[in-house]
């Protein structure tokens, strides 16, 4: 009882909190700006993200499970089992996430997520999906973290049957390293995002019972470890495959 009763107020600060810099960057949106936002907006961004677990009631705990420092620059993967991970993953990591084009579209938040620097994509668009590794690049070449998901999209609460490449190949052309980061909701039934309207899952985040969350970090890879990006690509997705046999399964 009491437990519910501190998560209620956890909840209603978070949505003031969400409301006041809502307040502040939607307006500050309509301002020019720069190809992957202005630093101080993206700064921004990242807490009102924050703001969001909190709103949501979600307990998000990041395990750190790497033995090596993170890289200075990154290229962040993670499997895709819910759309929480697209406030969660910028409330914990400073990246430039590749999200899908019909977030663009969203009242407010799509304008808000546009000016910080969001990167979209079509998923079913091969041009969409060239032009995105373009976009990926560019990031990358201005010090830039970046976020995705190899899975293409939301496929289920366990993995789906493969990786796509394009991501690997980027990480061996730049040689930047891959971070990766696996999640794990533990109420993966009320998490998991099907075909519910957004304002019924918010509701389904918030009146859950296991509002727990856990973000795994491990080890980055390296591209000079691989030969060629298919090679990488399996790698990398057995690994994850080992992290949900063991926390899943």
């Amino acid at each position: 009882m009491i437990r519910q009763f501190v998560r209620v107020i956890w909840m209603i600060a978070g949505w003031v909190e969400l409301t006041l810099i809502t307040l502040i960057l939607y307006p500050l949106s309509f301002l020019p700006h720069k190809e992957h936002g202005r630093k101080w907006y993206t700064t921004l961004f990242h807490i009102w993200c924050k703001a969001w677990v909190d709103a949501l009631g979600v307990d998000l705990k990041l395990h750190q499970k790497h033995i090596k420092p993170v890289p200075e620059q990154y290229i962040l993967v993670a499997n895709h089992p819910s759309a929480f991970e697209d406030v969660g993953i910028p409330s914990l990591f400073p990246v430039h996430s590749l999200a899908k084009i019909e977030v663009k579209e969203w009242w407010i938040a799509g304008r808000i997520s546009t000016a910080a620097g969001t990167l979209y994509v079509h998923r079913e668009s091969k041009e969409s999906r060239n032009n995105a590794s373009g976009a990926i690049k560019s990031a990358l070449a201005s010090g830039l973290n970046v976020a995705l998901y190899p899975e293409g999209g939301i496929k289920g609460k366990r993995l789906h049957d493969h990786f796509r490449y394009g991501v690997f190949q980027i990480s061996l052309e730049t040689g930047i390293p891959i971070l990766p980061v696996f999640l794990h909701n533990e109420a993966q039934d009320t998490f998991y995002w099907g075909k519910q309207t957004l304002p019924e899952k918010i509701y389904h985040y918030m009146s859950s019972t296991n509002n727990r969350v856990n973000y795994y970090l491990y080890d980055a890879f390296d591209p000079k470890d691989f030969a060629n990006k298919e090679h990488y690509c399996n790698h990398v997705y057995q690994q994850f495959l080992h992290w949900q046999r063991k926390y899943l399964e």
